[in-house]
């Protein structure tokens, strides 16, 4: 079995199992609802992997995405014109001196280890093995293989000696990061993989036109210590960073890994700035995003898309015409330290139709400063009332070791307004108004005054205080937290109730 991608139904979807050309005229097509042997972290690999070979495949033509699989297979196979045999697009390679699908040829002399399972050869999730466990896919489909390859080549970091990372993120310990806007299934908040794959392919085959340097990287020799030099690639080049094959035997598919001595793409100097349209570059520092320990929270993204720091990703921008449908906001990367991992980070954000064509800007970054400020008053009114009860009710005691009792409950009032921070910016949005904006803020800050309230009731009684003056500190406490709650609707110039 050699699986030639190009002619062999492997790609099991909710209708039927395609072909690779025939995937791509199904989702065309819009008939592509899901893929129900994606695991949830290869959803950003597989996503950008089918964009950058759509875009690739339609270099220099116009109009609208081909609705048939023989169209889409011609494409597919001038890309790789040099192979007659379609050695690049097989799975199993027949011969290791050619290509197989990311599977660059053998240069010889590489010394080879055996992987039993897709699982196995997929990047490393987490340094404990915590999250997913790794090693146990035995009985694996062709399909599997094929999601562990793509996840692998085009995304993982540096794993020690011989084993470097892709060119595409900030330094081996960095994090490809993927942030864009997806179209979602009317009425829902379920991304339609259709139908961002279309907009994705038609928004960057729109900026450009043919093929300007070698992009399937696996198709080209590997010598040893021979970098690609990142200034001839066509930017929507897909690389791969390891040395793979997949190998069949009495037992199914298994795979064989080798190490190299340098890297493949010459790109230390880059900082991850490859021309990748999903990635946040910093402008003044010149370099991607690394996601670090960081989760996607309101505040990352928040400073992402409005701080002015960073600039916004080509697919994370509205066009024109994108105010028809409700969207969703995409971001999600690996987690990756020095030596560690830290997992898959994802977020999905709905963004209301009445929101998309105004969601970057002067006013969004306006209203979203001014919630962020009214977050940080509410949570420091919390912070401050807990932190006297853990004083005793003694404002003189107050300090690093008061303050952090505190910690737990302004966490589980972050996790509330953060899940708050973005319907109410996209309220604030769709209002043409000021009044009604205004409105829209009264409401967000109610809200968090209630949770707040909501988080200082319950922790209050669980800091420890000496008896004889817990009455004296619950009192005090709950005065100087009303205090600061008092103190935010007095700035803004609201009430706290609507009944008052």
């Amino acid at each position: 079995m050699t699986a030639n991608l190009l002619v062999a139904p492997l790609i099991q979807t909710n209708g039927s199992a395609l072909t690779l050309p025939g995937l791509f005229a199904a989702m065309a097509r819009g008939e592509v609802t899901s893929f129900p042997a994606l695991r949830p972290h290869q959803r950003p690999t597989w996503h950008m992997f089918l964009v950058q070979l759509g875009v690739l495949a339609r270099s220099g033509q116009d109009g609208p995405l081909p609705e048939d699989e023989a169209t889409w297979r011609t494409n597919l196979r001038d890309l790789t014109s040099d192979f007659e045999d379609d050695a690049p697009w097989h799975l199993v390679g027949e011969d290791d001196s050619k290509p197989a699908f990311l599977q660059p040829p053998d240069p010889g002399g590489v010394k080879w280890s055996e992987v039993a399972t897709p699982d196995a050869l997929d990047m490393l999730i987490t340094s404990r093995n915590h999250d997913l466990k790794r090693d146990i896919a035995h009985d694996a489909s062709p399909e599997d293989w094929l999601f562990a390859l793509v996840s692998l080549q085009t995304m993982e970091g540096f794993g020690g000696a011989g084993n470097y990372g892709i060119a595409r993120m900030n330094g081996g310990s960095s994090s490809r990061a993927m942030i864009g806007l997806a179209p979602v299934r009317p009425g829902t908040a379920i991304v339609d993989p259709s139908a961002w794959w279309r907009r994705d392919v038609m928004r960057l085959t729109a900026k450009r036109d043919d093929l300007s340097g070698p992009a399937l990287l696996w198709c080209l020799p590997w010598p040893e210590k021979q970098l690609l030099d990142l200034a001839t690639l066509d930017p929507m080049f897909i690389e791969v960073c390891r040395r793979i094959r997949l190998q069949e035997g009495q037992r199914g598919l298994s795979a064989k890994r080798g190490t190299s001595k340098a890297a493949r793409i010459a790109a230390k100097e880059a900082n991850g700035m490859t021309g990748d349209p999903w990635a946040p570059v910093h402008l003044a520092e010149n370099k991607t995003l690394t996601l670090g320990d960081q989760n996607w929270s309101y505040k990352l993204i928040n400073r992402l898309l409005y701080g002015g720091d960073w600039k916004v990703p080509d697919l994370a921008t509205p066009t024109g015409d994108e105010d028809r449908m409700d969207m969703a906001l995409v971001a999600e990367a690996f987690a990756r330290g020095n030596s560690k991992t830290d997992g898959f980070k994802s977020r999905v954000i709905p963004v209301p139709k009445t929101a998309i064509k105004s969601m970057l800007g002067p006013k969004p970054t306006e209203f979203s400063r001014e919630q962020v400020e009214t977050i940080e008053s509410v949570d420091r009114a919390l912070r401050d009332g807990l932190a006297l009860i853990a004083a005793e009710g003694d404002y003189t005691k107050r300090g690093k070791a008061e303050y952090a009792r505190s910690q737990p409950a302004r966490d589980q009032f972050a996790r509330i307004a953060d899940a708050a921070f973005f319907p109410a910016l996209w309220e604030k949005l769709g209002h043409a108004t000021e009044e009604a904006r205004n409105a829209a803020h009264t409401r967000f800050t109610r809200q968090l005054a209630a949770a707040a309230r909501a988080e200082f009731e319950r922790a209050a009684p669980a800091i420890p205080c000496a008896a004889i003056m817990r009455p004296r500190a619950m009192t005090r406490g709950r005065v100087a937290f009303e205090v600061g709650i008092r103190k935010v609707f007095e700035e803004l110039g609201i009430k706290e109730s609507e009944h008052v």
